[in-house]
């Protein structure tokens, strides 16, 4: 299982510029994925879709509800995500490629990131990322105060809305787009609650969304899909009331830990 802080010199890597200035090496993976499936050349564009705490134990026991997700990708990895296993922390190794004493984040708090970040080697290349996110949540707060493009919604569905919108308008080389749904159910029904569940499947779709419009939007592009999130999740159980499955997350256990991300090329089909 690699390490995510692999993740972010193999984005730079895919699009052919140089990674953030404390990343950790490449992902051997995915970088061999991008060689092989663009022919030696680089992506133009790369579009990160974010969903918030789905599990790889989920994933496995719950194969139905990623098969939107399966089907339009070809690679998937297995990472061990940065502990604490929580949302800033996470993707704060995510963006940086650096272990969280090195970025700053080490407990649930959302400062903003002051080492290099992949959207300062972004912008140093002279790419446009663009962040689209919820409001008050750590994708719309510890990346900020740099020379670019923030969407930040009410809701899961605007925010939604508005990735579409951009991949339409298509003057963005670099799209994450951050989900909270799955992770709120989570925690107040269970991770393996029907709602929750529902969540998950939600997400399978939006990934499956995006993906038909970039296909059919972004044909003069090299592309690069992802489908990543930034920890797992496990069970608890409250003592003394109901026996009611919540959720939770932070742990050193392999349920909190452990994830899984699934990519996909998109060579250009028109120059």
């Amino acid at each position: 299982m690699d390490s995510l802080t692999t993740l972010a010199a193999a984005l730079s890597y895919a699009m052919g510029i140089e990674p953030p200035a404390q990343a950790e090496p490449k992902n051997e993976a995915l970088s061999h994925y991008v060689d092989e499936a663009f022919g030696g050349r680089k992506a133009d564009r790369i579009f990160m879709y974010n969903p918030d705490a789905i599990a790889y134990w989920v994933q496995r026991k719950y194969p139905f509800f990623m098969e939107t997700v399966t089907k339009n990708t070809d690679l998937a990895i297995s990472f061990r995500t940065a502990f604490p296993p929580v949302t800033p922390v996470c993707f704060g190794t995510m963006y940086t490629g650096a272990e969280p004493k090195v970025h700053g984040i080490m407990k649930y708090e959302r400062p903003v990131i002051r080492i290099d970040t992949l959207f300062d080697a972004l912008i140093r290349a002279g790419k446009k990322p663009l962040i689209i996110s919820i409001e008050n949540c750590s994708m719309s707060l510890i990346f900020n105060e740099r020379p670019m493009d923030y969407i930040i919604k009410k809701t899961v569905e605007e925010a939604n809305a508005a990735a579409m919108e951009a991949i339409l308008e298509d003057k963005y080389d670099f799209i994450a787009v951050y989900n909270d749904n799955y992770d709120h159910c989570m925690h107040a029904a269970g991770p393996e609650d029907v709602r929750t569940l529902a969540e998950m499947r939600y997400n399978d779709r939006m990934f499956g969304t995006f993906a038909d419009l970039i296909r059919r939007h972004w044909t003069r592009h090299d592309t690069l899909l992802g489908f990543g999130m930034d920890h797992g999740c496990h069970a608890r159980y409250k003592e003394k009331e109901s026996g009611v499955s919540l959720g939770d997350h932070g742990y050193d256990i392999p349920e909190d830990r452990e994830i899984c991300h699934y990519y996909k090329a998109l060579p250009a089909v028109e120059k």
